[in-house]
Formats: structure tokens, sequence, C-alpha cells
């Protein structure tokens, strides 16, 4: 994300085409017709949904279709923030989910910063 990104340019540096994208100022339609304009830049790739939920394999499906040169990624996060943003729902209050070290290593080589948004299970089973 960022004021100056322009998805273009990073869907040709990254090697791959976004979920999706948009650029600051450009108008924006939602699925109720209602429009906005867009405050920032942004480019998005989206893993598919895994059952049971595999976040390190998620992670590595949106990795291995990004360029690997650690210069395109020192470039883009010298101008933007990079952000994995992920979702966790989980069927019951405790439950676990694992990143490996290479995955890790992975991420921080690309100075991709791992965010976790963690939904709680059903509240019946905190009973």
């Amino acid at each position: 994300m960022g004021d100056s990104l322009i998805p273009e340019e990073v869907t040709s540096l990254l090697g791959a085409t976004p979920t999706k994208a948009q650029r600051k100022g450009q108008e924006l339609r939602g699925s109720s017709g209602t429009s906005r304009t867009a405050k920032f830049g942004m480019w998005r790739l989206q893993a598919a949904e895994t059952t049971p939920g595999d976040l390190d394999a998620q992670v590595q499906e949106i990795l291995a279709q990004l360029s690997d040169d650690i210069a395109v990624w020192n470039r883009l996060a010298s101008q933007f923030d990079i952000d994995l943003y992920c979702g966790w729902f989980m069927e019951k209050e405790n439950e676990g989910l694992g990143v490996t070290a290479a995955t890790l290593r992975e991420l921080g080589a690309r100075s991709i910063e791992l965010s976790l948004d963690i939904y709680s299970g059903d509240a019946k089973d905190r009973e």
C-alpha cells in the first residue's frame, strides 16, 4: 500500500496479477452500487481458503507466485508498506496455527510484515 503505488508497476515487478488493486484517487464501486474514492494505492493477492486452515501453506502459495528477487522487494519496501494480512477464524476457543521458520525467513527477507486477526470460536465452547 502507498499513496504513489501504481498497480501495473507492482504487477510488472512481482510477476503476478493481483486479486485486487487500486490507485489513489480512483473511483471504486461496491457491489451495492455505491462509490467511493480510493484514499491510497493498493496491490493485493489472495490465497485460496484451506480447510482445515493451513497458514504456512497459504503463505507459501502466495510467495510461490511472486518474484524471489530480493532487490525488487527492497525497492518496493523502500516505497510502500508491505503487509501479509491473515484472518484466522477458529472453530473452537483453543486452536493453534504455525508458520515454519523457513517461511518466516522468506517473509523477513522480503520485508513483509505478518499481520494476524484472530477470531475466537463459538462462545458455547467457553463454558
